[in-house]
């Protein structure tokens, strides 16, 4: 089946917070998805950091004049958003998460965390007692609709205002078929990017274990490697 674009919902009219969204990762997921005309709240522990980054990404070149960014902390966040990234570090995740049950409730939740360990050999992946951190997720919050997406994105290009398409493909796995297409209608929300359906939670350990692999490309070639699946 090739993949259809007109045939994704309109996901124009959703708030999108992003917890963790001080951070690299966050931040560039904010402004990519603000400056496509999303609104975007950023998350983090603190209210003040994260009004502070939605200033700062409010002021980037590149967004539309009507912009929304605004920040709060996680919880204030996680109430008002229709779609919740997680983008926070591996090491706080089950913490931050396991605090954001009640208010995340209901929502969907997309997991972009990649559970990684490094050492003088490089980035590996780390075990993971529930299996993936999506899965980790999951197993936190019960009562939210949650699925993996944006784990191979390099925070670089997402913040480089000068750089105007990102092509690559973002592997979404879930165990609800009908949440494939409103995240990848909000992948798309980025030239040149591609949300692609790659199983169930089960399958999201060896997408986030990947990411080291692309940590090695891209230091042996000094790069911004991504993934593209052909013949779709």
């Amino acid at each position: 089946m090739a993949f259809d674009v007109s045939a994704l919902p309109d996901v124009s009219g959703l708030t999108v917070g992003i917890i963790g969204g001080t951070g690299d990762q966050g931040r560039g997921l904010a402004y990519r998805l603000a400056r496509a005309g999303q609104r975007v709240l950023i998350g983090s522990r603190s209210a003040a950091r994260a009004v502070q980054a939605a200033e700062e990404i409010g002021a980037l070149p590149g967004l539309p004049d009507d912009a929304a960014v605004s920040g709060g902390d996680n919880v204030e966040v996680s109430s008002r958003s229709d779609v919740v990234i997680i983008a926070v570090p591996w090491d706080g995740h089950r913490d931050t998460i396991a605090a954001l049950r009640e208010p995340l409730a209901g929502k969907v939740v997309i997991d972009c965390v990649n559970p990684l360990g490094f050492d003088k050999q490089g980035p590996y992946p780390l075990r993971v007692e529930e299996g993936s951190a999506v899965q980790q997720a999951a197993a936190l919050l019960p009562e939210s609709r949650v699925c993996s997406a944006f784990n191979h994105v390099s925070a670089p290009l997402l913040a480089d205002p000068r750089v105007d398409r990102i092509d690559l493909d973002v592997l979404i796995c879930t165990e609800e078929r009908e949440l494939v297409g409103l995240v990848a209608a909000l992948v798309a929300r980025i030239p040149g990017m591609r949300g692609i359906y790659a199983g169930r939670l089960r399958n999201a350990h060896q997408v986030e274990a990947f990411t080291a692999n692309l940590i090695a490309i891209n230091k042996r070639y000094k790069a911004h490697a991504g993934i593209r699946v052909t013949d779709i």
